[in-house]
């Protein structure tokens, strides 16, 4: 007979608030069109990526397909890129971040990286291949440097977004 051994600590988070959500995808959207330059520029994550990845997996319900497809054409008409091609790119993202949701959620935040990267490789690549399509010339392995580094800065990320959903500590009731 097999021991029987305890689960992982799950931590009680308080609900989010829809507010907050929308907040946090409009600052990435806000961080991803400052302009970068120099060592900055070659390293920058997609933070729209990054963070509607963290989006999709905590809260299915509020941010999907549509949300993605939606920032998409946002960055497309932002960036005045190719019309469709960061919104293919954030559906995969949201299909890759679907399939992947529950796996996700059982582990903790920094062994989550060998599994995002995959996921912002994938979308780096669906950019590349539309531009490509429609004629570029291929910018060199570089191009998939913002994905490594969004799947490094992701453990960070994940802290960031889950500090208001954590509860309070009551001084009058410690643990």
């Amino acid at each position: 007979m097999a021991a029987v051994t305890p689960s992982p600590r799950q931590e009680l988070l308080l609900p989010v608030r829809p507010g907050f959500v929308w907040f946090t995808l409009f600052a990435a959207l806000m961080m991803n069109l400052l302009p970068w330059s120099g060592f900055g520029a070659w390293v920058k994550p997609d933070f729209v990526a990054v963070v509607l990845l963290f989006w999709i997996v905590r809260e299915p319900r509020l941010v999907g397909f549509g949300s993605a497809f939606a920032l998409g054409l946002a960055m497309d008409v932002a960036q005045a890129s190719l019309f469709g091609q960061h919104a293919l790119a954030y559906t995969v993202i949201a299909f890759a971040a679907t399939m992947l949701r529950r796996r996700l959620r059982m582990f903790s935040a920094d062994k989550h990286v060998l599994q995002i990267l995959p996921i912002l490789l994938l979308a780096q690549s669906v950019v590349l291949l539309v531009r490509l399509a429609g004629g570029a010339a291929f910018p060199g392995w570089v191009w998939f440097v913002p994905a490594i580094t969004g799947a490094l800065l992701w453990p960070l990320i994940w802290a960031v977004l889950l500090a208001p959903q954590r509860p309070r500590a009551d001084p009058e009731h410690p643990i």
